[in-house]
């Protein structure tokens, strides 16, 4: 992750996060009852976390994972998305989107996927690491 990866989230931003761990999708309450608690790997994952201005779905800081679960209403907002996406990975943060569908229907695969990826850049950071 980049040195400016660290942005002071506002008061609103922190506060909002928190309303939303109050009201999530049934997908995010399905996805988090397999992530929290370090279920997965013994990753830690945390929902509804600040990053600068926005504020990520799931969030390992482990390996800078940002998980994103999103419902029909994300079609008509892929611009804002990709920008969003791209700002995060601006910061050295990596990013995987799933639909709600995907959560509620096919779990395992989905949380095989997020192993995978977070696998693949434990090595990365490590290698990086180790060059340093």
């Amino acid at each position: 992750m980049s040195s400016d990866q660290y942005h002071r989230t506002s008061p609103e931003t922190r506060r909002r996060a928190k309303e939303l761990r109050k009201s999530a999708t049934p997908a995010e309450q399905k996805l988090w009852q397999a992530l929290r608690n370090r279920n997965l790997e013994g990753y830690k994952f945390r929902r509804q976390h600040p990053l600068g201005p926005f504020i990520a779905d799931f969030f390992c800081g482990e390996v800078g994972l940002v998980i994103e679960v999103d419902g029909w209403g994300h079609l008509e907002q892929r611009e804002y998305d990709q920008a969003r996406t791209d700002w995060l990975e601006d910061q050295g943060y990596h990013v995987i989107r799933y639909w709600n569908d995907d959560v509620l229907k096919n779990l395992d695969e989905v949380t095989q996927d997020i192993v995978h990826y977070c696998k693949k850049w434990k090595v990365k950071l490590n290698d990086d690491q180790a060059r340093s």
